[in-house]
Parts: C-alpha cells; structure tokens; sequence
C-alpha cells in the first residue's frame, strides 16, 4: 500500500507530461494524500493548451471550443471561467444566406427562406430538443455507426443532413469526413443543445494553469524529457533519476509508444489554426461562424475578442479560424492567400488587410476515434497508467475524463482510499462577451 506524503527524496507518483491530462492527474491525487512529480519536457506547461502572448493578442495554439455543460469540469479545483458564443453558430451558406443556431434562436438571415427550409429548421430545433433531454444511458444504447451513417439513417431530411448537421459536426468533431463515432457525434449535439459554446476566458492555457495553481509547490518541473521509464523509476535524457512507486504517462500517443513501445497509436486528424488581427470590430460578433458551404481552406471562424475582449487590446479584434482535412497540410502562405476572400464574405468585412499573427499546424491534432471503439484501458499494469484524450474522448474533455480514471486505477491498485466527494462545483461563470 502506498504511503501518504513523506520527506523522502522519491514521489509516490511520477507522471510524464504537463498537459492537461498529466495536470488533472496531479491534481486527482495530490488530493488523495499522495506525492506527486509532474515531469514536463517543454519549457512550460499546457501542451495543446497553450497559449501564446504576442503584442497584446492571446493566442491559442490549439482549436478548443468548451462545453459548459460538459461534467468533467466539475471536478477540477475551482470552477473554470468561460466566456459564452452568444451569437451561437452561423452556418454560413451560399452567398449572404446563413443558419443561426444555439444563440436563443434560430433563424435565416440574409435571402428570404422556401417553406422546406422553414420546416428543416424546426425539425432541426426539435431535435437538438430531444438529445439535449437524452440520457446518457439512451444515447449509448443507440447502435453505433459514423457520424456520416446517422446522416442517412436516423431519418434526417436530406436537405437538412446535408446543409446543417454535415457542417455543424464537422466543426464540433473536427472531422470533416465524420467517420467519428455516432456516440460522439450525439455527447457533442447534446451538450451544445444544452448549454451552446464557449471559451475559455484568457485563452486555452487558464485550464492547464488552474490545475497547476492547486498543485504544491515544487510539484512541476519543466524542461525535463524522459528517456525511459519502470513502474519505481523514471530516467531523464539529462541523466537525473525520479524514484517513485508509481508511473503516470500522459504524454500523446507517439511519446507514450516512443517510452512504451507496442503501445497502440491510433490514427490522427491534422488541424491548422490561423490568427489574424482585424483593426476594429467585425460584424459578426461572438458567433462561431461554419461555411457550409465549403468555399475555402477554412471550416469554421470566429472573432475571439468579441466573445473574451481580454484575447485582444482595445480597438482590436482578434479572429481565429481553423482549417481541416487535406488543407491543414498546405503552406501558411498559400493557406492565409486562399483564405482572406472566404474570411471577409464569412464576417462581413474587407478582410484584405488583416495582420497574419501567427499560424499554429498540428498534424496530431486530434485523435480518430472510429465506431465501436469505446475508450481505452489506463491501467497498463499494477503501478504503470497512461492517459490522454488518445485513451478516452478527443480534446480537453477525453483528458480529463482519462486523467480520473488513471488517477482512480493507481489509488485502487495502492489500496488509497480516494479523497471524500466534494459538493460539486458550481458551473463555471459564463461570461458575455
């Protein structure tokens, strides 16, 4: 059985990684009695979740839209802020014409609409009505197809399927293709049913930085790269030695394989952010804007600083848009040429004149996570644990949800008792843009 905290020169637990996943680690079992050494490879912490400080812009390098209704972050030390997307999503079709959803209303705005459009969009409100009532239970009973399979099977009208929830899942799955499981294609339609979007407030970084803050001091270190790992020991490329009774990789995929070879990798989904400058406001306001009509190298946009005025400096607005599928892999140069036009039909606004901040491509953005494959195992062995969205849901929710369920496996392993439920936390403030 492990022992509580102690004065001896090893951790009870080493985890390998300062993201998000190796932080909620730290923090689910530091609160249950034990050491902890967080190892980060990087000169700071965060992972995807950083966040960048570039002339008074905030810049993340990662696409993360949150879920306030998402349960995970109920149990992270103190409630996370979030600035909610007011304006909704606009699906952006041709010309002018677009589909507001999720802000209160729906509505078209710009060319009067047919009466079938008028009756795709109530069938679309109703069913978002429904999966934002749908237990969890309900939903995982369903038969499991894509994302794409429920477009063609569920009794989706054509016109609707193809115009409205084809891009609308596009944008919250990351998948263009929507080969994701229909499992995650309805936990995302039901959580933005419930509770619609956000950011989180100050950039993505605020999560990692939350769950850093409630950690002991010393507790981090940066700048250290593991080069091989025992379920008592981790070796660092510099030579140093962290002694341990416990192992945590929470590291991504291939860095976890690169320490654990046979470790499965799955395959991943690459995804290319873009920031521009805007000199003054844009119309658009905090809407996340999605061109279903697929127009340009971009899927979805929106004007950060109109939703958290603290990602820009007065006078400012900052925009970030994300590029998927093959056009993620282009040049920046080709990428920002081929995406101005789009960008200024898509806010409403010359955007001809845009400062090009900085461009952020990650070809491991986001994990394939194909039907019927469920999450996967944390516990490798008594005393070795992995976790990551690579072992559970894509994005920050998947490593959170991982990084409890490895924090739970080693505490039951050890015969720890897990620490007492606290009352939940309230939801996180969602602040208006």
């Amino acid at each position: 059985m492990l022992k509580r905290r102690t004065p001896r020169a090893f951790s009870d637990t080493v985890i390998i990684g300062g993201g998000t996943a190796g932080l909620a680690a730290a923090h689910h079992l530091s609160a249950a009695g034990l050491s902890v050494t967080v190892l980060e490879a990087e000169h700071r912490i965060g992972g995807r979740m950083a966040t960048e400080d570039r002339d008074g812009f905030r810049l993340d390098h990662a696409s993360q839209l949150s879920f306030p209704d998402s349960p995970v972050l109920r149990h992270l030390p103190r409630p996370l802020p979030l600035r909610r997307l007011t304006g909704g999503v606009l699906l952006h079709g041709p010309g002018r014409r677009g589909h507001r959803i999720g802000a209160g209303e729906e509505h078209r705005t710009g060319a009067a609409s047919s009466m079938s459009s008028a009756l795709d969009r109530i069938w679309l409100r109703a069913h978002l009505a429904r999966l934002g009532r749908c237990a969890d239970a309900r939903l995982r009973a369903r038969p499991e197809l894509t994302a794409a399979g429920t477009l063609r099977t569920r009794g989706i009208p054509a016109g609707l399927a193809e115009s409205s929830l084809r891009p609308l899942l596009s944008a919250l799955l990351h998948d263009p293709d929507l080969a994701t499981s229909s499992l995650l294609d309805d936990l995302a339609l039901r959580a933005f049913a419930r509770r619609g979007l956000g950011l989180p407030a100050g950039g993505a970084a605020a999560l990692p930085e939350l769950l850093a803050a409630g950690l002991p001091a010393g507790s981090v270190r940066t700048g250290v790269r593991a080069a091989s790992v025992t379920t008592t020991a981790v070796e660092a490329e510099s030579g140093e030695t962290f002694r341990c009774r416990a192992v945590v990789l929470a590291t991504g995929a291939a860095e976890a394989a690169r320490l654990l070879p046979g470790l499965r990798v799955p395959d991943f989904r690459a995804v290319t952010v873009l920031h521009h400058a805007a000199p003054a406001e844009v119309p658009s306001g905090a809407t996340l804007i999605v061109d279903a009509a697929a127009r340009g190298p971009v899927a979805h946009s929106l004007a950060a600083s109109a939703a958290d005025p603290s990602r820009a400096p007065a006078g400012r607005t900052l925009v970030t848009s994300v590029v998927l599928g093959p056009g993620a892999g282009e040049p920046t140069e080709l990428l920002d040429k081929a995406a101005r036009p789009q960008l200024s039909e898509m806010h409403r606004t010359a955007a001809e004149d845009w400062e090009l901040l900085a461009a952020h491509h990650d070809p491991q953005a986001v994990p394939v996570v194909p039907p019927h494959t469920g999450v996967r195992p944390v516990r490798l062995l008594d005393g070795l644990y992995v976790c990551g969205d690579h072992r559970d849901t894509p994005g920050p929710t998947g490593d959170l949800a991982s990084a409890r369920r490895a924090a739970a496996a080693l505490l039951a392993d050890a015969r720890v008792p897990r620490p007492t439920a606290a009352p939940a936390a309230a939801p996180a403030p969602e602040l208006a843009g």
